[in-house]
């Protein structure tokens, strides 16, 4: 036992390495995140099936062994159905004097149980009436609103459709396969038909979204690529997703998280031009050529990602001995100590802190970097470090002065990477109107689940509501936010 139990601590520091390397590493070499949790899943299964075994070889210690999954099982929730199962003895009658037992007590247990996901047919009649006094006509109620009219889903199908694709990656041929195994023949270009109804419906609903988005005084924004059937090339073209995110839970600010993602086919400035009309604030960015363009029109102000920044110095101190490299991650590793120190506390009271502490560390940041880049040779990549630090640095120093701004923009980092996910599982868009189904149906799910609303419960009643024509005056009604109106305030993530 002693000997299995070397073999997977050896095994968990093998996997806590390797994610070293999948979060720090260069890109060349790191792994997907899904295979670092394969690895731990394989881990933690042959713990499991050794405690199995000794349950079976060691009883002596199983009643122990017990207790301590109880203890770090956690609750279920209370709004869970229960289904009461009542172990009874047979025979009331007390074994020493024949006389009859009375109840003193009782062992109360829970378990987790589920149920497959199982289809069901919703037969809706509508009654027919006539008056047999005269002939003048049949009176009967009104049939229902639906999203696919003549079509077999309610809105709740279409919803777990929307959901499986676009928050559980699953594509819609392998939706239709997983149906089929319960007796359910719905082809793949049916499920596309639903999809393509629903984001339909749906568009305004982001419009609105990315409209209040833009509304804010401080937006994260980040890109990615999206690869799009191009038919009359016989093969696939580069479009972007774009991504407008709001999280100001970090300094305790009143307005709810949310996330936009907007469809371009092409990568121009002019698609951000366009995205962010009208935006006054400021926006928080990595390097891409396009923002320093926005920000000249003076209305936006940019701030940069120290992440980004640090990349390139975290590239160069892998390599190789490289001290310049080295000490520039120490100084940068000084500032994340003092924001890590002051996340959730107040902007004003981020902003003193960081002016008292982080100010001096930037002040000798920068000249020291000057001094360095004087001294290496200007082609190398240690000099392109460099550079891309000052060239950036009013940006990159910008959330000393403003509590509100944090030192990377990790939020739509992360909001970027269902879309990769996403994208590695459906391989790419059929077309450019895939991809802007993919940017709505996207926004209002990561919305949900940046807020802590289950995306299919707010699906199914918000495309049910449109359908039966909710008022376009009252569309605020709909944001995933709404639903979370009388709930305590957002909790820094």
């Amino acid at each position: 036992m002693l000997l299995a139990e070397r073999h997977e601590s050896e095994r968990l520091r093998q996997i806590i390495k390797e994610l070293q390397r999948h979060r720090f590493g260069r890109r060349a070499e790191s792994l997907p995140e899904e295979q670092m949790l394969l690895g731990l899943e394989d881990v933690e299964q042959v713990a499991a099936s050794a405690e199995a075994g000794q349950d079976e070889t060691a009883p002596e210690g199983r009643a122990e062994r017990a207790r301590k999954r109880r203890v770090n099982r956690g609750a279920l929730p209370a709004h869970l159905p229960r289904i009461e199962v009542v172990v009874d003895i047979d025979d009331k009658t007390c074994p020493c004097c024949q006389g009859e037992l009375h109840r003193i007590g009782e062992d109360k247990s829970e378990r987790l149980d589920m149920v497959p996901a199982q289809f069901r047919v919703v037969v809706t009649r509508r009654p027919k009436y006539a008056c047999r006094a005269c002939e003048d006509g049949v009176v009967q109620a009104e049939a229902p609103a639906r999203l696919i009219e003549g079509g077999l889903p309610t809105e709740a199908t279409v919803a777990q459709v929307l959901v499986s694709k676009y928050a559980d990656h699953l594509p819609l041929y392998r939706q239709a396969q997983i149906y089929a195994r319960q007796g359910i023949a719905l082809d793949r270009s049916t499920l596309a038909d639903w999809v393509g109804h629903a984001a339909f419906h749906l568009r305004s609903l982001h419009e609105r979204l990315l409209t209040m988005l833009r509304a804010r005084s401080k937006l994260f924004a980040d890109e990615t690529t999206v690869p799009v059937l191009d038919p009359g090339r016989g093969r696939t073209k580069t479009g972007q997703l774009w991504a407008y995110a709001a999280d100001d839970r970090p300094w305790g600010g009143l307005d709810p998280p949310g996330i936009a993602y907007v469809y371009a086919p092409d990568r121009k400035a002019e698609r951000l031009f366009s995205h962010l009309a009208g935006y006054k604030g400021v926006l928080q960015v990595d390097g891409y050529t396009a923002y320093p363009k926005l920000a000249e029109r003076g209305e936006v102000e940019l701030a940069f990602c120290w992440v980004h920044m640090r990349r390139n110095f975290y590239e160069l101190a892998t390599a190789g001995p490289a001290p310049i490299a080295s000490e520039a991650l120490e100084r940068i590793a000084g500032l994340y100590v003092i924001e890590a120190e002051i996340r959730g506390r107040t902007a004003d009271e981020r902003r003193a802190v960081r002016q008292e502490k982080s100010r001096p560390i930037a002040d000798e940041f920068e000249p020291w970097m000057r001094a360095k880049l004087g001294l290496i040779s200007q082609k190398t990549k240690l000099a392109e470090a460099v550079r891309y630090a000052l060239s950036r640095w009013d940006g990159l120093t910008r959330f000393i002065a403003d509590g509100r701004v944090e030192i990377d923009s990790n939020v739509v980092e992360r909001a970027i990477r269902p879309i990769a996910l996403n994208r590695k599982n459906a391989l790419f868009a059929g077309s450019d109107g895939g991809g802007e189904h993919w940017a709505v149906i996207a926004s209002l799910i990561e919305t949900c689940k940046l807020i802590g609303v289950e995306p299919h419960a707010y699906l199914a009643d918000v495309i049910t509501r449109i359908v039966n024509d909710h008022p376009n005056s009252q569309i605020d009604e709909l944001l995933p936010w709404a639903y979370l109106a009388t709930q305590e305030r957002w909790r820094v993530a």
